[in-house]
């Protein structure tokens, strides 16, 4: 498995025969990369919740590749309008078999709409968090935008992550000292990856506060480089 950040909460995961596009938020001003060679060959998009940094360049991806879009129902029906054809509705403890790998789709704490320039907002369904298990490589759970919650535990007892995304950045995640606490309390990865700092000046800048929270724990935090590929 190959798993490459594009910043923000932006990731792809390579797997043999699939290409995962999770959140594409690509055009995000901290990835200067180009971003057609960042979703070539795409076979699934993956949606956590329907704010606009996270939907991203989905409509583009599915039009350019004919991605499977995977979305709870209200996103998979709002984004239908807007000219993706080929989508795969889920929701809080559903799971979506696929060739090679399935998607479960987890709670998460936060909020999910559409706001258009100049409009009021469209509500976009239950925001959640995306585990993505396979035979031959290790599960990984991208949390999508959250809060801390005590039922971290029970995802971490059911699908048994190794990987997982982290939102650090404070003010509409959690920060530094809770996202430590989550993985500390709730969850045994094995390799933790922060996410969503550092885009927008309202989120912390970048993870160093986030390393010093896992204390001796930092090892297991895996920072990387926007648009490089890391393999495991």
């Amino acid at each position: 498995m190959k798993l490459t950040w594009f910043g923000h909460s932006a990731f792809r995961v390579d797997y043999a025969g699939a290409v995962i596009m999770i959140d594409p938020f690509i055009e995000n001003p901290t990835f200067h990369g180009d971003h057609k060679a960042a979703y070539a060959g795409a076979t699934h998009v993956l949606l956590t919740h329907g704010h606009n940094d996270h939907v991203g360049s989905t409509v583009d991806i599915c039009q350019a590749t004919g991605a499977l879009l995977v979305a709870n129902p209200e996103i998979c029906n709002f984004l239908e309008s807007v000219g993706v054809d080929n989508y795969s509705p889920i929701n809080h403890g559903g799971e979506l078999q696929f060739d090679g790998f399935s998607v479960a789709y987890v709670p998460a704490w936060h909020s999910s709409s559409h706001d258009p320039s100049g409009g009021t907002g469209r509500y976009l369904g239950n925001p959640g968090g995306m585990v993505l298990r396979s035979p031959t490589e290790q599960t990984l759970l991208h949390m999508g935008d959250t809060g801390i919650f005590s039922d971290m535990a029970l995802i971490d007892e059911i699908y048994e992550p190794k990987i997982g995304i982290v939102p650090i950045g404070d003010r509409f995640t959690m920060g530094a000292k809770l996202a430590a606490i989550a993985c500390r309390r709730y969850y045994r990865f094995q390799t933790v990856i922060p996410c969503h700092y550092g885009t927008f000046g309202l989120l912390d800048p970048n993870a160093e506060p986030f390393l010093h929270e896992m204390g001796d724990a930092r090892g297991a935090v895996l920072v990387p480089e926007r648009g490089e590929a890391v393999e495991f």
